[in-house]
Parts: structure tokens; sequence; C-alpha cells
């Protein structure tokens, strides 16, 4: 067992990049290669899984939420989607080109931490958004796989059981490793459609051939809902159980880098990228809202209502009921293998989505262990978190359907506040009432949402709950580290350290609220006779300034200025102790010298000096840069001498 461990260990971080910011997730290629680029029709299908494969299961939510008014609330639906959705994602695209999203775009909104706060929180719902995507999907593929009428007889009511094994095999297939996805994604995408057109002739057919079908609808809808506007008003307020059909719009921002640009893009101006995004996600948006608007129509005149409740025929799968009904249980079996297909590879969309998600954001705040880096470990966690949902909701698609909607239209509103706050600071005044008013909506749709179903937006309590203590948990266990990506210098500072490494490199840190000549010249006294530094050796003076604490690791540029005889050196960082010991350590590798470093002993209780250190970058800075510099350097010859007076 003890060899067998180190062996485990290996092929768990095997995949483990060096540059936790630059994680790519599965689809990353590997850093000696140029990653390959896809026509933006290509990208479409891969976030087209997600998307289209809703229509696995949105025809049957709408019928049970709206009733026979399914029809006229998916109007409404479609609506705000092309309307409101649309416009919103397509600036998203603009002002994000990288794939950041809407969560990126808030964060350069908010400050330090409030910021990486509310980041954390988005977080949540979007796992919890990518995480039902993984477990609704997987269990209306195993709803399409038991009540298929060839399926064995042993599988009658193993929702539960074919559902952990479609998840098992998801898991499964990124373990092994997952590189390439497009081809399969244009393959299923094209098929899936292709039979959902198939099937949607058909109905239209058999309405043809019998009429009668439309008038049993029309005569049950003005039985129903007495006037036109009564119907409208009803509409309105079903429209909120529909907000699964919304999703799709974030992931499709999230795989804008895999779309080729222009020849002439560039870093900062991709043109073609988000030309090719907006048409990505505009196609994507029509092609869906057509299929929307004619499957709630041909379900629920053309499928008796007690089949779309729990146990019925076409609950999680109207139009494969269809299919079977009029089409025959041959093509039927076509249909469900199709569906069971996209429905399990937008769960792979989802994971794919997990594992680029979490790791461009948390080792960057400093809120990630070490091994969310590689892919193996999260893809174990992942799998094991949607096992706990699946078992939870009892693999039931309606169950999950509040969960799912909470974290879809959390990061929907979240987009349209972003392009909002966007348009009114580049004093677009039109664009910002627009993007406004369809801001309002969604989040009147949100709170909707959460009241009548509060189940939704206590699962994704839960998400945001651990993401925050594993967060500060991980922040707090790497808070002793160098957290420097880089030390650099101007000529003045390197004519400095040039200087001073002809002798003994001394280093005294100095306050940076005390920078009078009076100052330098007292802090030079004092340390020169309780640290018995000699008269003749030059002292280096090291200010740091805190810019921003809430910021892990940084890129560090050391400034050096001269104050009478006083030389200084002086850097913008996130925390005092962990840059003194980076610019030490650089220091030493520069000169091959060892430098000394002096301190005074911080005033006031330790432990609030160290919970200072924690959150706000300063306190007990000798014991910490102590420390800092022992886990960094474990050979005590090599490691700068740390004076306290």
């Amino acid at each position: 067992m003890d060899r067998s461990a180190p062996r485990v260990r290996s092929w768990l971080l095997a995949d483990i990049t060096e540059e936790p910011a630059g994680h790519q997730g599965p689809f990353r290629s590997p850093p000696q290669k140029e990653e390959h680029k896809h026509a933006w029709w290509k990208v479409m299908c891969l976030t087209g899984v997600d998307y289209f494969s809703t229509l696995g299961y949105q025809p049957g939510i709408a019928a049970l939420a709206a009733g026979v008014l399914s029809p006229l609330a998916t109007l409404v639906l479609v609506a705000l989607t092309l309307c409101g959705a649309l416009p919103v994602y397509r600036r998203v695209a603009a002002e994000s080109p990288r794939g950041e999203g809407s969560i990126a775009m808030l964060a350069k909104l908010l400050p330090k931490w409030g910021g990486k706060i509310f980041v954390l929180v988005l977080l949540g719902f979007a796992a919890t958004d990518f995480i039902i995507t993984m477990t609704l999907s997987a269990a209306d593929g195993a709803a399409h796989v038991v009540e298929n009428p060839f399926a064995p007889s042993f599988l009658a009511g193993q929702n539960m059981l074919v559902t952990l094994v479609l998840l098992a095999l998801l898991a499964a297939v990124f373990l092994k490793g997952f590189s390439e996805a497009i081809g399969i994604a244009v393959m299923l995408v094209a098929v899936f459609l292709a039979l959902n057109l198939v099937v949607v002739v058909a109905g239209f057919w058999h309405i043809a051939t019998a009429p009668s079908v439309v008038t049993d609808w029309t005569q049950a809808l003005t039985a129903q809902h007495g006037s036109p506007w009564a119907m409208i008003a009803i509409s309105l307020l079903v429209f909120p159980k529909l907000a699964l059909g919304l999703s799709g719009f974030e992931t499709g921002v999230a795989v804008m880098p895999q779309i080729t640009g222009d020849p002439t893009d560039t870093a900062s101006s991709p043109r073609g990228r988000i030309r090719g995004a907006r048409k990505l996600l505009t196609t994507s948006a029509l092609i869906m809202s057509g299929f929307l608007i004619v499957t709630s129509f041909l379900t629920i005149v053309l499928i008796p209502e007690p089949e779309f409740e729990a146990g019925g025929q076409a609950n999680g799968r109207a139009l494969a009921y269809l299919a079977h009904e009029y089409l025959g249980n041959g093509f039927g079996t076509v249909y469900d293998v199709s569906t069971i297909a996209i429905l399990w590879f937008a769960g792979a969309s989802a994971m794919a989505g997990l594992l680029n998600l979490v790791p461009r954001y948390l080792p960057r705040f400093g809120m990630a262990p070490d091994w969310a880096r590689a892919v193996r470990p999260l893809v174990l966690v992942f799998a094991t978190i949607a096992v706990g949902i699946t078992w939870y909701f009892d693999a039931s698609v309606d169950a999950q359907g509040a969960a799912y909607a909470t974290g879809v239209l959390v990061l929907i509103t979240s987009a349209a506040v972003a392009v909002t706050i966007s348009a009114r600071r580049r004093r677009q005044h039109r664009k910002s009432v627009a993007f406004a008013v369809v801001s309002a909506i969604f989040l009147y749709t949100t709170v909707v949402n959460v009241f009548e179903r509060p189940e939704g937006v206590q699962v994704a309590a839960l998400f945001i709950i651990a993401i925050l203590v594993v967060s500060f948990a991980s922040r707090i266990s790497r808070a002793f580290e160098l957290r420097a990506d880089s030390v650099t210098y101007d000529e003045t500072a390197q004519r400095f350290i040039e200087d001073a490494a002809r002798g003994t490199i001394r280093i005294v840190t100095h306050d940076v609220e005390r920078r009078g000549t009076a100052d330098y010249r007292i802090k030079a006294a004092e340390q020169r006779a309780e640290s018995h530094i000699p008269d003749p050796d030059p002292i280096l003076f090291l200010e740091v300034n805190i810019k921003d604490s809430s910021e892990f690791a940084t890129k560090l540029r050391v400034h050096g200025r001269q104050r009478d005889e006083h030389r200084i050196l002086w850097v913008n960082s996130a925390a005092i102790p962990n840059t003194i010991a980076a610019i030490l350590l650089d220091i030493r590798d520069r000169t091959g010298a060892i430098p000394h470093v002096y301190f005074e002993w911080t005033e006031g209780n330790p432990v609030t000096n160290l919970l200072r250190f924690l959150f706000i970058g300063q306190g007990e800075v000798a014991p910490v840069t102590r420390e800092v510099l022992r886990r960094a350097e474990p050979d005590v010859a090599r490691r700068p001498h740390v004076h306290v007076g």
C-alpha cells in the first residue's frame, strides 16, 4: 500500500499546470503546441450540447408548469431570450473575449475583498448551474433508457441506478483524458436536431390529418382561461418556471477562445473572435427559439395531460413520446439513443465548464489547494458532488428544475447588471436604460423562482458555503508562500543593490507612512545601535506599499529613490512579509550574497496582528517574514538572515 500511494498521487497530478491562471481544463492544448481553433458554427455545437439538449425535457416541464398555456408561456420565454438574454450576452462577448464571462466583468467593477467574495458567490451559482446540468441531464437520459420499450425488464424503475452509471461513465472519460470534443459535439448536435425536425414534421402531419386535436386544445384554453388578457397575465406569471430554456448563454461565452478569429486579431482587440461569438449566440438562440415554440405546441396538443405527470410516459421525455407514438418504436429508439447521447454529452460540457472555471479564479486568488491545478482530482470532487445531488433529488428531472433554474437565472441576471453598469459608465444612455429593464425582468424572474421553489436557492447556498469555506481555508493555508510571480528592478534599484553587494547587504524595513528625511536618519541610527550594524556598512531601506491585500500573487517591480544620503527601495504589493521574503531571495540569487534584513517588533496583540496579516497583508511582519523564508529555503546556510530589535 505504501508503494501504490505515490503512484496514485502521481497519476492524479500528472497533468498539473505550472501556471494556475492559465489553466484551460480538458480542452487545453499541451503547452508546446499551438491551440487549434475552430469555425464559430462548430464551436456552437460544443455549447449546443448543453443548450439544445434541453429539448429533451423542456417541453414536458413547460406542460407541467403552464398546462394548456404552455405555448403562450413559451412565447414569453422566447421573447425574453431574443430581446433580453441575447443582447446582454452579445455585449458580454465583446467585453470578455477571452471567455471570462460576466463574472470577470463584475469582478473588475467591485474592488478588493468585496469583489473577491462576490466572485466566490457567483462561482457558487455557476457551480450549481453546471453540476445540476450534469445530474439533470443524466437523470433525463436515464428516463429515456428506462421508458424505452426495448429496454430490459430489470431496468424498470431503476432511474437512480442508470443515472449513477451515466455519471460514472462521464467521470471515467475525464479521468482517462478528454482532449477533443468539437468533432463529437458537431455530430451529436447535427443528428439530434435532424431527428427533432423529423418528429416536428410528423407531429404537424398528424395535426393536419386530425385537426380536432387543435380544436380540443383551444376549447380547453378558453374553458380554463376566460379572456386573452387572462391568458397573457397567467403566461407572464408562470414564465419563471420555464427558465430552464435560457441555459447555455454563459457556456456560449466561455467557449469563445475556441473560435477562429481574423488574421488581424490581436490579444487586446480580437474582432474576428467577437464577431464569431456573436454569430454563435444569435444562431443558437434562433434555432432553439424555433424548436421551443413548435415543440411546446405539439406536445400540449398531442400528448394527454396525465402522461406529463410523474410516472407518466411523457414525463421528462415529451418529444421521445411523440417519436414512439407517431414514428414507431424503431425510430423512437434511435431518437432515444440520440437524446441519451446528447444529454450525456451535455454533462461532459458542464464538467468541462467547471474544469475551466474553477482553476481560472480560485488559484489566482490563493483560494484553492495546490492539487486544484490538476484535472483528475477536480473530476473526482465534482463527480462525488454529482452523485450526492442525484441521491438528494432521487434522480428526478422535475425535482432538479428549481436548482438548475436558480443557477441559470442568477448568472444571466449578473450578466445583465454587468452590461448595464458598463453601458452607463460609457454614457450610452439608451442602452443603459434598455439593459436596466432587462436586468429588472431577470431579477423579478429570479426572485419569483426562489420564492416558489426555495429548494433551488438552498442547493445553491450549499455550493456557496462550501466554496467560501474551502477558499478561505486554502487562502490561510497558503498565506506563507512567497506569493510573487516575478521580481524586477528599475535602473536605480538595480544600481543600489549592485553597490551594496560589494560588501554585506543590509536591508532595513521602513514604514511607508514615515518618509521624511529625519525619519530615515532616526531609523538608521536606531538600527545601527540596536542591531550593531557597523557605521561603515551602507543601509538600504525597503518600503512595501499595500495596494490590494485581496490579491494573492503579484508581479513585483522594485523602484529605487535617493533621499539625501539615504537609499530607498520601494514596491507595491499585496502582502508585506511575503514581498520582503521574495525580494531577499531574489537579491541573493542575483548577487550571490546572503542579505541581512532588520525589523522592529510589531506592537499589539499577536493574534490580532496575525489576522491583520491574513486579511490585509500586514501585522506580524518580522516572524511571518522569517516563516516564509524558512518554508521557501530549507537550507539554513542559504537563507537570508533575519534580525529583530
